[in-house]
């Protein structure tokens, strides 16, 4: 075989679905956007309901309409996006949930869907999405009356926890929203470390189900075993790979491997990264191509069937180090070329 083999932990994601959810009263949802962080939102979300998740958040409404067909009609699934511009018959047959945006997203939806659930995002300073407050106090009473299923905020700095922008934002989301008898959300993996202040009705994870920091104590849910291609001997002086980017110091046994940047092993971690040979591990040597790249296995005692570049001594945060970037990179940037296994006991 030569495409890279992905194996998915499900009963781990579970696992670390539980443990966020002991970490609050609040009922715990799920974010299972871009298709679950890069590993399958239709078999994420399946083994989350089983595990008895009833509320999942998704980016846009095709999403939505992805994971409906894999959980049914029973569970909630909010669109942060909320209700744009051509999804009123995709929210309408789906009984999806948009969480609404704006004047222009609130009037859109209750003239195509009136009665239909909705939530409502408000902006407490990142900027991003959501409601301002002048236009929030504009529109509450309305909105009230069409009773939403939720008020919503997202923290900025929540992977920070004395960052003064968390408790600025807590402030906000009060005041916006204290007393109106209506569920809330604001925290998501990062806010629910923050504490009880935080959590309100609904929390919403995400990267922490898939095993990734700010969830220090999550358990690992991925590995990614790269095929070796071709082994070749080297001598002191040669080089490797384009722009001559790696010369031998010393004769070498050099491995060739089937994955690249098409993949999602970024052109960042040239030159930089690890792979790992049972215990024993092997530098990536030269630069990243679209689909190969080279290893120094000089110092292995056999020739490696393949390497894993994800697994128990390397985490997707541990790699997002070496390219500079963080975990959720990693895991979205996973190609379709991979083999996908997935485990469940």
């Amino acid at each position: 075989m030569s495409t890279a083999k992905l194996t998915i932990d499900l009963d781990a994601i579970a696992a670390n679905w539980r443990a966020l959810d002991k970490l609050s009263n609040s009922e715990t949802a799920a974010v299972v956007k871009a298709d679950g962080y890069g590993l399958g939102a239709a078999r994420v979300a399946r083994t989350l309901a089983h595990a008895g998740c009833k509320r999942f958040f998704v980016a846009v409404a095709e999403e939505g309409a992805a994971v409906r067909d894999a959980v049914g009609p029973g569970p909630e699934i909010g669109i942060f996006s909320g209700h744009m511009r051509g999804d009123t018959d995709m929210i309408a047959d789906l009984g999806l949930t948009p969480m609404i945006n704006s004047l222009e997203q609130l009037t859109r939806h209750l003239e195509a869907l009136p009665g239909h659930p909705f939530g409502v995002q408000l902006d407490t300073g990142m900027n991003r999405l959501g409601m301002e407050w002048e236009e929030w106090a504009a529109v509450a009473e309305v909105v009230l009356d069409q009773r939403p299923v939720l008020l919503m905020s997202h923290l900025a700095c929540a992977d920070e926890p004395d960052h003064p922008m968390n408790a600025y934002q807590l402030d906000i989301f009060r005041q916006m929203t204290d007393g109106l008898n209506v569920p809330r959300s604001l925290a998501a993996t990062g806010g629910i470390l923050l504490g009880a202040d935080y959590h309100f009705d609904v929390t919403r994870p995400g990267i922490g189900l898939y095993g990734g920091l700010p969830f220090a104590e999550a358990t690992r849910t991925v590995q990614i075993d790269l095929p070796v291609v071709q082994i070749r001997d080297i001598d002191e002086g040669e080089v490797v790979g384009y722009a001559n980017a790696w010369q031998a110091t010393r004769r070498s046994r050099i491995a060739t491997v089937s994955a690249g940047y098409a993949d999602g092993l970024l052109r960042a971690i040239s030159d930089k990264a690890t792979l790992w040979h049972n215990d024993t591990p092997c530098p990536l040597i030269g630069r990243v191509s679209m689909d190969l790249i080279t290893v120094d296995v000089t110092d292995l005692g056999e020739d490696p069937r393949h390497l894993t570049i994800l697994g128990p001594h390397q985490s997707a945060d541990d790699l997002a180090e070496v390219a500079g970037t963080i975990g959720y990179e990693i895991f979205t940037s996973l190609g379709a070329r991979y083999t996908r296994r997935y485990t469940s006991r």
